[in-house]
C-alpha cells in the first residue's frame, strides 16, 4: 500500500498544513532556475523532512541541499533560491528566523540572481511548459524577426530569448588532418605489423591485409574579443556564444582585450553560464573602456601565440576595429598573428550597415591580414559563423574588399 506524501507531511506543520505544498513549489522554482529537479527528488525531500526538526532552519537547508543539489555549480543557485523562497513564505516566518543560514548563503548574491528572481515569480512557479510548448511560443514571423534583429536594438526579453538560442547552438567538429595514424579499413597505408601478426593465426596461408588511416582532430579555436566601450552592446552575447562553443568542445581559448589582454579561458569552462560570465567580468579591469588593439595583439603574440596557436588553430577576432592609436605597429601585429594561425576570421558588428566602407585607419591596416571578414550582430550571422567554422575558407574572399581598402 502506497502512502500519500502530501498527506504524510500535514502533521509536520500543524499550524498551516502547507509544508508539502511549499516543498513542491520550491522544487518547481529550482527547476525554473535551471536545476534538474524531478518528481523523484520531491518525494525524497518530503520523506527526508519527516526525519528532522523542521523548526531548525539550518537542518532544513542541509536536508534540501543534499537532495536537490547534484553538481557543484548548482549550489549557488540553490543558496539564493532557498533564501528568497522561504523568506517570502509568510506562514514559515517563525521557523525560518530561528537559526540563520550557513555562511555560504550570506555572501553577496551570486551571478545567477536574476535567473533565480525570475524563477521566484508567480508565473514561473506554475507548471513548466514542455519543450514543444516553448518552441510554439513565438510565431514563425516573430522567430524570423528575432533571427535578423540587431543585438543592440533588442529588448531585455528578446535578449533573454536570444541567450537561450545561443546556448542551444552546437559547433560542428571542424576536423583537422594530423600525421598520426590509427587502424582504418579504408586507409591508404599498409599496417605491416598487424598484417603479419594476423597471418600467423592461419599459418600464413590466408593474408588479411590491415591498413592505417590518418587521424582527424577538431581544430583548436582561439577567440580574441574586444570589450571596449564601442562594443559594450554586443560583448555579453558574444561571451554567451563563446561559452556555448567552449562547453561543446574543450579546445577553445578565449581572450578579452580593451586596453590590455586578459585570458578568461578557465572562467568560461564553468558549466553555469551566469557564473562563467561573472567570473570573466570580475577578472577584467578594463571593461567598457578604451581600445588598444595593437598593444593587446602584441601581448598575445608575445605571451600566448606559441601556447595556443599550435596544431592549426582558427582565430576569431571579434572587434569593430576602431583603434585609438592606429599606426604601423597594428599592421605588423596583425600580420604576425595571421602567419601564426591556420585561419584568421574577423567578426565585425559594423558590417551590419549595408553601406559599410573600411574608412577608419585601424580597419584599413587590419583588413589585408585576415582570411575572412564577417558580420556578427544577430542570430543569423552567428549561425552562419558556426557553419563556416566547419568548412574550408573560400578562395579570394577579400579581393574586392582589399581593393576598396
Amino acid at each position: 500500500m502506497q502512502r500519500n506524501p502530501m498527506a504524510a507531511m500535514d502533521h509536520l506543520n500543524p499550524a498551516t498544513g502547507r509544508m508539502a505544498d511549499n516543498v513542491v513549489g520550491f522544487a518547481r522554482a529550482l527547476r525554473a532556475a535551471g536545476l534538474p529537479v524531478g518528481p523523484g527528488a520531491v518525494i525524497d525531500a518530503l520523506d527526508a523532512l519527516q526525519l528532522i526538526d523542521i523548526g531548525q532552519r539550518a537542518d532544513l537547508y542541509a536536508t534540501l541541499e543534499a537532495i536537490f543539489v547534484k553538481r557543484r555549480e548548482h549550489l549557488l543557485i540553490f543558496e539564493q533560491a532557498f533564501a528568497l523562497f522561504f523568506r517570502a513564505a509568510e506562514d514559515w516566518q517563525n521557523m525560518l528566523d530561528s537559526i540563520p543560514l550557513p555562511d555560504a548563503a550570506k555572501k553577496k548574491p551570486p551571478p545567477a540572481s536574476r535567473r533565480v528572481q525570475e524563477a521566484m515569480s508567480p508565473s514561473a512557479t506554475r507548471d513548466l511548459p514542455s519543450a514543444e510548448e516553448q518552441e510554439l511560443r513565438l510565431a514563425v514571423s516573430d522567430k524570423e524577426i528575432l533571427q535578423k534583429k540587431d543585438f543592440a536594438q533588442m529588448s531585455a526579453a528578446e535578449i533573454a530569448e536570444v541567450t537561450r538560442a545561443i546556448a542551444r547552438m552546437k559547433l560542428p567538429q571542424a576536423e583537422l588532418r594530423t600525421r598520426r595514424v590509427r587502424p582504418d579499413k579504408r586507409g591508404l597505408k599498409l599496417d605491416l605489423r598487424r598484417t603479419l601478426r594476423a597471418s600467423l593465426r592461419s599459418g600464413g596461408e590466408i593474408v588479411d591485409i590491415r591498413r592505417l588511416g590518418l587521424i582527424d582532430k577538431p581544430a583548436p579555436i582561439v577567440a580574441l574579443l574586444d570589450i571596449s566601450g564601442s562594443m559594450s552592446e554586443y560583448t555579453r552575447l558574444f561571451l554567451h556564444f563563446l561559452h556555448a562553443i567552449t562547453d561543446d568542445r574543450k579546445r577553445v581559448s578565449t581572450f578579452l582585450f580593451g586596453t590590455r589582454l586578459t585570458n578568461v579561458t578557465r572562467a568560461l569552462r564553468q558549466r553555469d553560464p551566469d557564473e562563467a560570465l561573472a567570473s570573466c567580468t570580475s577578472s577584467v579591469e578594463d571593461w567598457a573602456g578604451g581600445t588598444r588593439i595593437a598593444t593587446s595583439l602584441h601581448s598575445f603574440n608575445k605571451l600566448w601565440a606559441r601556447r595556443v596557436l599550435g596544431q592549426g588553430a582558427i582565430v576569431l577576432l571579434i572587434s569593430d576595429g576602431l583603434e585609438r592609436e592606429a599606426d604601423t605597429k597594428l599592421a605588423f601585429e596583425m600580420d604576425r598573428l595571421h602567419r601564426s594561425c591556420r585561419r584568421l576570421i574577423w567578426l565585425n558588428p559594423l558590417l551590419r550597415y549595408q553601406g559599410f566602407e573600411p574608412r577608419a585607419q585601424g580597419i584599413k591596416m587590419m583588413l589585408p591580414h585576415v582570411d575572412e571578414f564577417r558580420p556578427v550582430h544577430n542570430l543569423t550571422s552567428m549561425q552562419t559563423l558556426v557553419e563556416a567554422l566547419s568548412s574550408a575558407p573560400p578562395p579570394h574572399h577579400f579581393s574586392a574588399i582589399r581593393s576598396a581598402a
